[in-house]
């Protein structure tokens, strides 16, 4: 089967989104990702140990595919949605699908993305592409971190498709089917940042929203303790910079994102205030970013004393202060 779709390659800030929202433009819903994240109330915080975790870590987004589904139920959008146990009914859908011209979003291990330089690739299982054509056996692929369209030969494909472990994919897949044809973003605007308010600062659960930002800030002095060596407490400390930069954020944990998506929000509800609290969005999204050059600083140098793990630790604080004072001004606000 030959077969490539005509489709607009973009990259994104994010995978999930940015994948999401290309379909919808495909398929002649002119969104943007912004808006998609903060309709979806995808701002999210959370500091998690457990002891299936080798060491505590923190998420600053909503759980994978949740944006998937809120803006399904919110915008009215139907979705189709495959998953599969056996590799090659899962392969003869997506070819299927291809074939109609429907291009697809896949889940896939990030390691498997062959086209990105060898220094990025991670095993990572919640990775999202979309699939717009195959030609010559080889499927092409619509990436929102790579620049351009690439290929991945159909052994790559199965193999990250179905890859093991934590979060496996079990080759999901999943295509737009029905959008209707006048939404009114107002009412879902309004709903997504209530409940990003209610994630944020109105759960009763210590370890989520503005609560999970101060554990993070108490719980990091005690890192050195957790961590093997130096050496392991580094690689921690570094990967605060990772998970809040480089892993498809937009920069700041999706503060920056988050902003954005309140400037819109603005314009589309002509509210002035929330104009201003995009403002303050970004004013916070460049104080989460120098807390990850800090991060990175410290744990590239070693230099990983008391003092440096309270000063990272106060910075972590402030964050929770303003987020818990920007959040609380949103929900008085909607």
């Amino acid at each position: 089967m030959d077969k490539v779709i005509d489709f607009e390659h973009n990259m994104a800030a994010h995978c999930e989104t940015g994948t999401l929202t290309a379909l919808l433009r495909y398929k002649g819903f002119d969104i943007t990702e912004p808006l998609i994240f903060g309709i979806a109330n995808g701002i999210f915080f959370g500091y998690l140990e457990s002891s299936n975790f080798p060491f505590p870590m923190f998420i600053v987004r909503s759980r994978p595919g949740q944006v998937r589904e809120n803006i399904s139920r919110r915008l009215n959008i139907k979705i189709n949605k495959y998953r599969f146990s056996n590799k090659e009914k899962g392969e003869a859908k997506l070819d299927e699908l291809i074939g109609k011209g429907i291009p697809t979003a896949a889940q896939v291990d990030f390691f498997y993305m062959t086209y990105m330089p060898d220094w990025q690739r991670v095993h990572i299982n919640v990775h999202f592409i979309n699939i717009i054509g195959k030609q010559d056996g080889k499927y092409i692929v619509s990436d929102s971190y790579f620049p351009k369209k690439s290929e991945l030969d159909s052994e790559t494909m199965r193999k990250a498709r179905w890859a093991g472990g934590h979060m496996s994919p079990k080759g999901f897949i999943y295509h737009p089917a029905e959008i209707p044809e006048n939404i009114d973003l107002k009412k879902p605007i309004v709903k997504g940042i209530k409940r990003a308010c209610r994630n944020m600062i109105g759960l009763p659960v210590p370890f989520i929203g503005v609560k999970g930002i101060y554990k993070f800030a108490n719980k990091v002095k005690e890192w050195p303790s957790l961590a093997r060596d130096t050496e392991h407490l580094s690689h921690e400390i570094m990967k605060i910079n990772i998970l809040l930069e480089d892993q498809g954020t937009g920069g700041a944990g999706f503060r920056f994102m988050y902003a954005t998506f309140l400037q819109q929000a603005a314009e589309i509800l002509n509210n002035k205030d929330l104009d201003d609290m995009s403002k303050s969005m970004m004013e916070n999204g460049d104080k989460w970013r120098e807390i990850s050059y800090f991060a990175a600083k410290i744990g590239k140098n070693r230099d990983l004393g008391k003092d440096r793990l309270e000063e990272l630790s106060c910075l972590i604080k402030n964050r929770g202060d303003y987020e818990k004072k920007i959040f609380s001004e949103l929900k008085k606000m909607v």
